[in-house]
């Protein structure tokens, strides 16, 4: 019974941190283009993060950060104001990104900032700035860096043919980036360079899709039972993915977050009722991927696709969350599955306590994405 109650209370252990999840940090996108003797960046980014002093490069979730109330009230801030803290925050703002042509650094010039209205103070506000550098006369390719502290950035080059299009690592420098273009991603290059955006919203980042799949592993640790809920789920959230990031379907995150939230809560709570994978279970998880493939799609957009690779980008994406989701199946099969999932009191130990745990998690995601 010792054994027994260990592992009951390690698996609510386990499940307690997802319960805190939000404010999740996101890269940024910028737009890069020569306009005459000038080099402009458009960059779409949370600049409340940037403003706050958050080291972005550090944490997945802003709660996590020492600046977490700094950021909440700057969160809450009207358009103008939070404006008016990031102009003033550009002189230390602009130290932290590099741009360098032949040979030397340029001087970076911000030339405008957009804010949209507050809106719901628990979801993501990007905002969109402008700035600007002088080319020197001749130059004919660019490095472009942004601060570690900054996190991850997506760029990608404006106005050529075969234009460069990369995601950045917190820290990380550019190619030297062609002005007149040439510097596109083979179809190769653009698939291997999803699988990991694909994977790493899973592991770490993904913990709503990670409590989803557990829930569906906690039914039973049979084989036959977890091929069919994952099989369903996987080929409703690649539909939904496919068509949301080819324009066909949209969904706003305000109602799709918590239906996520949601199908967390039911998988959850059939598994506390129902011994074993009944008729309908997977047509329901089917449901349940296709909404959580329009939350893929959302990040996915985040990130942006090349128009040059859209195809191979967004399978290699796809790749990387199937990959994300088998890792965390291996992971709690191993953890648990293997030692424990044909012990007779595997059930009553195990599998109902943890999905009470993910019920409760699932439940307080949905009433925060909703009411709190």
């Amino acid at each position: 019974m010792a054994l027994k109650s260990l592992v009951s209370t390690l698996v609510f252990v386990m499940l307690l941190p997802f319960a805190v999840a939000a404010h999740e940090v996101m890269p940024a996108i910028a737009d890069m283009e020569a306009q005459g003797d000038k080099l402009v960046f458009s960059v779409e980014a949370n600049v409340e993060g940037i403003v706050a002093g958050v080291h972005l490069g550090n944490v997945t979730d802003t709660n996590e950060a020492p600046e977490a109330e700094e950021y909440d009230q700057l969160r809450a801030l009207d358009p103008d104001a939070l404006a008016a803290a990031f102009e003033q925050s550009w002189d230390q703002i602009a130290q932290k990104i590099d741009v360098r042509a032949g040979g030397s650094t340029l001087p970076v010039t911000l030339e405008s900032v957009s804010v949209p209205e507050v809106g719901d103070v628990d979801l993501l506000r990007s905002s969109k700035f402008v700035f600007s550098a002088v080319l020197p006369v001749g130059a004919e390719a660019v490095e472009f860096k942004w601060a570690e502290e900054l996190g991850a950035i997506v760029i990608r080059q404006m106005g050529v043919e075969e234009p460069y299009d990369a995601y950045l690592a917190p820290g990380e420098t550019t190619q030297p980036i062609q002005l007149g273009g040439g510097d596109q991603m083979s179809a190769l290059e653009a698939f291997m360079f999803y699988v990991p955006v694909g994977f790493e919203h899973i592991i770490p980042l993904g913990l709503d899709h990670i409590l989803f799949v557990l829930g569906l592993f906690f039914l039973s640790t049979r084989l036959k039972p977890l091929l069919w809920q994952v099989s369903a789920f996987t080929l409703a959230h690649t539909v939904t993915l496919a068509l949301a990031a080819l324009g066909y379907v949209t969904a706003p995150g305000a109602i799709v977050e918590p239906l996520i939230a949601a199908s967390i809560v039911f998988v959850a709570v059939e598994n506390i009722f129902t011994k074993g994978l009944s008729k309908w279970r997977p047509f329901v998880v089917f449901v349940f991927g296709l909404l959580h493939g329009l939350g893929f799609a959302s990040v996915l957009g985040e990130y942006g696709l090349p128009s040059g690779n859209f195809v191979p980008a967004l399978i290699g994406f796809n790749v990387g969350v199937e990959f994300g989701q088998l890792a965390v199946i291996l992971v709690a099969f191993l953890a648990v599955g293997l030692w424990f999932g044909r012990k007779e009191w595997y059930r009553r130990v195990i599998s109902i306590p943890a999905s009470v745990g993910i019920a409760f998690v699932g439940a307080f995601w949905f009433l925060e994405r909703t009411i709190l």
